[in-house]
């Protein structure tokens, strides 16, 4: 058990380090970690996902808030969709879809698709001309909070890639997209309290799990956080969309085994 949570840390700590500068939590990342490697029962597994976005975001977000990136309207037209969306998808996953198969195979082609676009796009140097509305910014956090909700990954890492493939920055577009994920991962850990009183089968957190990659979640985000302003935007582009990549790829891997 000792090995377990250590190994949660560090792979908290290693994963929100990389992916913090992007506006992803990692907890697409850690999915495949807590299933394969720590082996925590599924359905389960989403909640201790969002576990880990509850405890891993407040550090990131300490360090935008300080540089003033965190405040903006992009948060709150993304709240407005991602925390409705992410109590329906809580729902949807404990009582339509409780395997994870599925899940793997559609999340692995949204991620790949995504970030097959968004390296396109940075690579050829195109931009789009008009910007997303703002009913159409919080229709996409809608349908990306339900996604989030049956996954428990909170849905920056499908938010952050759009937005940063339809025109925005990545400093504007990282602070948003992981205040929407912490926010709405405090909804759907909640969502599934509730749900557990009712439904059959572990759908409670692994709690020693979730805290300690949550805690390791936390130094790594604040790092991360504090090294984007370093990075040029067409290097963060390019990882986030390798990031996608390499996500979805791993996702289909999964679901083909």
């Amino acid at each position: 058990m000792v090995t377990d949570l250590v190994l949660a840390f560090a792979a908290g700590l290693v994963i929100a380090t990389v992916t913090a500068p992007v506006g992803v939590s990692g907890a697409v990342f850690m999915l495949p970690i807590q299933l394969t490697v720590l082996d925590v029962a599924n359905p389960s597994v989403t909640p201790t996902n969002l576990l880990y976005n509850v405890i891993a975001g407040p550090g990131a977000l300490l360090r935008y808030r300080r540089s003033g990136l965190l405040a903006g309207p992009l948060t709150r037209l993304l709240l407005a969709g991602t925390v409705p969306g992410m109590i329906a998808g809580a729902v949807v996953r404990v009582v339509l879809l409780p395997g994870p198969d599925a899940f793997r195979v559609v999340a692995g082609l949204i991620l790949l698709m995504l970030g097959l676009w968004l390296v396109w796009r940075t690579t050829s140097q195109r931009r789009m001309h008009r910007p997303l509305t703002s009913p159409a910014l919080v229709a996409l956090a809608l349908g990306v909070g339900v996604v989030g909700g049956v996954y428990g990954i909170g849905g920056g890492s499908i938010l952050s890639p759009i937005l940063v493939g339809s025109g925005m920055t990545v400093a504007v577009v990282a602070p948003a997209a992981l205040a929407s994920t912490f926010v709405t991962s405090i909804i759907g850990a909640c969502t599934f309290a509730v749900l557990a009183l009712f439904a059959h089968g572990p759908i409670t957190p692994n709690w020693p799990i979730g805290i300690a990659c949550g805690l390791g979640g936390l130094a790594g985000g604040y790092l991360g956080a504090r090294l984007q302003p370093f990075l040029p935007e067409r290097a963060l582009r390019l990882l986030l969309g390798s990031l996608a990549i390499s996500i979805g790829g791993s996702y289909l891997l999964q679901s083909a085994l």
